[in-house]
């Protein structure tokens, strides 16, 4: 039994899939894909994506802001609002971009503070994107307290120095279809490392299909595929991923 820890059910074409959300959710029920948490990117956009979502007990949900969408100023009371939402199970994705977007650093920064914060509050684990700004992110989760909560790093795609020091914080360490591409030879050396305990799979479907699936919009389904690989690269068993990393995300989610 897999879990998909990160995935935009909203953001599908759902025209390949004969217009029916039904359709992706039973192909991961195929899959053996039991549980999936359907991440937020727009505080905007999250009441269509929790309608959208309603009539399917196994799709859990997260609410906040992704760091590239900083059009304005986070409000934490608009946040905090919609996170009452008893389904809401962890806050974000929230973080820092430095990648597309360094000429927002100020505005990510400001927001990434506030999703903390609230995440505190509420005292629901937070979903973490980070890219090229591995010193801020751990900055800013120190300084802001964020080990009371925890989290997840997820499509993690940096050091182990990095990895290593979000888990002395209490973070989970969640690996995408990145982890099977050709080029990744340095993330798969991080992915090796991970302690059993810390580790996470996902797919941040619809974006980064795995081998085989490269170049097909990518689906919860193919989850599996993030596992298989885990699997070869760690020495372990694909039963054994798929044990520990859904062991790890109800633990951390106390499901």
């Amino acid at each position: 039994m897999f879990i998909d820890s990160h995935c935009h059910l909203d953001r599908l074409n759902l025209s390949l899939y004969d217009n029916k959300l039904d359709n992706v959710i039973e192909a991961a029920a195929a899959a053996k894909v039991t549980k999936l948490l359907c991440v937020s990117v727009t505080l905007e956009d999250f009441p269509q994506m929790a309608e959208k979502t309603a009539h399917y007990d196994n799709v859990l949900l997260t609410c906040g802001a992704h760091p590239l969408n900083q059009e304005d100023k986070i409000k934490p009371e608009q946040l905090l609002a919609l996170s009452q939402n008893e389904r809401v199970i962890a806050i974000g994705e929230t973080g820092l971009d430095y990648h597309y977007a360094p000429e927002t650093k100020e505005l990510q920064l400001d927001s990434f503070k506030k999703h903390i914060q609230v995440a505190k509050q509420l005292k629901k684990p937070l979903i973490i994107h980070t890219r090229e700004a591995q010193q801020d992110t751990l900055a800013l989760l120190r300084s802001e307290g964020a080990e009371q909560v925890g989290g997840i790093l997820h499509c993690f795609t940096e050091s182990w120095a990095m990895a290593e020091q979000a888990i002395a914080l209490g973070f989970y360490i969640s690996f995408s279809g990145i982890v099977t591409f050709k080029n990744a030879t340095a993330l798969r050396e991080v992915a090796a490392l991970v302690p059993d305990d810390k580790l996470l799979i996902e797919t941040d479907a619809p974006y980064l299909a795995p081998v085989p699936h490269r170049g097909k919009e990518n689906q919860p389904a193919y989850v599996v595929e993030v596992a298989k690989h885990l699997a070869s690269i760690r020495g372990q068993s694909v039963e054994e991923i798929a044990k520990l990393s859904s062991d790890n995300f109800n633990r951390l989610f106390k499901l």
